[in-house]
């Protein structure tokens, strides 16, 4: 448990630093932001907000979820619930599910230690409809209040290839 805290410190530290390093080297990467969660859970009045700002709505993207969480993370999946706010007002709201486990209840993600990644595809080879600032977010749709050993939690775009 004590590495988990040592590197909970660091976490913020080192998901800067490596999607620093990850949007040098990937010029597909068109948007990529985490947002690390408090050690009490994640409560589902705490919304993770992530405003995109579109320039080509010719290109195709694909999005995916970003999902930190700890080994003794009590489910093998997580619900959020997603609202998107398009630069015309219109809003859709759609529940997403991460699977985090295969059926023999192994994570799925890369694993360090007790801390597994997960990059979820959720759409691919989609076009925004229009230019402008999308406004995406999250709230977790678990039954459970807080969710507990969800470290971090973002959205990537990347243009397809």
């Amino acid at each position: 448990m004590k590495i988990l805290q040592v590197l909970k410190a660091k976490t913020p530290l080192f998901l800067l630093l490596l999607t620093m390093v990850l949007t040098a080297c990937n010029q597909s990467t068109v948007y990529s932001k985490y947002t690390t969660l408090p050690e009490t859970g994640w409560e589902q009045s705490n919304k993770l907000n992530y405003d995109v700002e579109v320039t080509d709505n010719n290109a195709l993207n694909n999005i995916y979820l970003n999902v930190r969480h700890a080994d003794a993370y009590p489910f093998s999946n997580l619900f959020v619930f997603l609202t998107t706010t398009y630069p015309n007002g219109k809003k859709s709201i759609d529940t997403l599910q991460c699977i985090l486990a295969n059926s023999k209840g192994e994570w799925i993600g890369d694993g360090a230690g007790d801390i597994f990644d997960n990059k979820i595809l959720v759409t691919k080879n989609i076009r925004f409809p229009e230019v402008g600032t999308y406004h995406f977010s999250f709230e977790q749709g678990m039954r459970i209040n807080p969710l507990p050993l969800i470290m971090d939690f973002g959205i990537t775009i990347e243009k397809s290839k």
